[in-house]
């Protein structure tokens, strides 16, 4: 209970509270998109200077090795499910939505960690930046195998295509689940692995917080007491700024939630704790520390609402952004925020003995 009192999870309730009696309080773009950039930099300093201080230790490396491990294994576990009850297209979709990680999800678990006195590593902000795009690659590289094996099929049925004007040879013969071509002009681009790694790496997101990292590594403790007012005194605040517009947007998403199966649901709710189980069972196996442990399962159990999708709706646009969106900013991200962080913690702290 004294997790939900937290002022970051009260203003995330606040914001919630808003959208479903749709008061109009809202959240300029500007000002949302200053706070988002303000935590990653403030993130990626803080992970700089830890680590500037911590040095590569091997406990770094075991720690940064598990979320490289995990970022592959959750969206190929997750595609192979969710392949049984959606589209070729629309399952690579939302398994990189569930295999990417959510920066604020990962921003309010440090917050969580140090109210309740856990140390963590500062090198976990690595951690989230390394798992963001391996579930991209896979997702792309997905969907692109799924054109090249409808290719051939649709090349011998251009002719009929052709002459029917109802369109019925684009059908999908297996219903509205099956992997059937996608509609004419709707066909997204075949990727090639550098370039997403090349857009990856060079999407904003990920070049502030690794440039900031780098800035705090390199700064170390001198960068850390002159940052100090930036990167510590203001950070609960405008966190809680952020939270309260992450509110609003998960209640206004909830109509688009409504409307998905509940299958999808039962995913958005028991996928995130499988995977944070995953987690859990390879850090206790590499003994990594309980904060980064912690971390770690809130990284797996995470979901991305924002990189993910600019990305996806550009590379698949056969797939359906409403799934992925609706899902993992409407259901799994408040999960994350109002119980699974708490729950996550406590079930570390009974496994190593804290």
């Amino acid at each position: 209970m004294q997790s939900l009192l937290d002022p970051a999870v009260l203003f995330f309730a606040l914001g919630a509270f808003a959208g479903l009696v749709r008061s109009n309080l809202e959240m300029p773009a500007a000002i949302s998109k200053f706070l988002s950039i303000y935590l990653l930099t403030a993130l990626g300093l803080k992970g700089g200077f830890a680590l500037a201080a911590s040095g590569f230790t091997a406990s770094v490396a075991s720690s940064l090795g598990l979320a490289v491990l995990l970022a592959v294994v959750v969206p190929l576990v997750g595609y192979a499910l969710l392949r049984r009850v959606l589209s070729g297209f629309n399952a690579a979709a939302v398994a990189a939505t569930y295999g990417s990680v959510s920066a604020v999800t990962f921003v309010t678990a440090t917050q969580y960690l140090e109210s309740q006195s856990i140390s963590y590593g500062g090198y976990m902000a690595a951690a989230m930046a390394l798992m963001e795009s391996p579930a991209i690659l896979l997702a792309v590289m997905l969907a692109n195998a799924l054109r090249q094996r409808q290719a051939a099929p649709a090349a011998h049925a251009a002719p009929v295509m052709a002459v029917s004007p109802s369109g019925a040879a684009l059908a999908c013969p297996g219903g509205v689940g099956a992997a059937g071509p996608a509609p004419a002009g709707k066909a997204g681009p075949a990727l090639s692995v550098g370039t997403i790694l090349r857009e990856s790496f060079t999407d904003g997101t990920q070049l502030l917080l690794l440039g900031a990292m780098l800035i705090g590594l390199v700064t170390g403790e001198a960068g850390k007491a002159a940052m100090q007012p930036f990167s510590g005194d203001l950070f609960k605040g405008m966190l809680c700024l952020f939270l309260l517009d992450m509110g609003l947007s998960a209640a206004r998403n909830l109509p688009a939630v409504r409307k998905q199966s509940p299958w999808l649901l039962a995913y958005a709710v028991w996928g995130p704790l499988v995977h944070a189980s995953v987690a859990v069972g390879l850090a206790w196996l590499a003994q990594v520390p309980a904060g980064d442990a912690v971390l770690l399962m809130v990284l797996a159990a995470s979901a991305s609402y924002i990189a993910v999708p600019a990305v996806v709706r550009y590379a698949i646009p056969e797939a359906d952004p409403s799934l992925y969106v609706s899902l993992s900013l409407g259901v799994t991200f408040p999960l994350n925020i109002l119980l699974g962080i708490p729950l996550y913690t406590q079930v570390v702290l009974q496994l190593w003995g804290g």
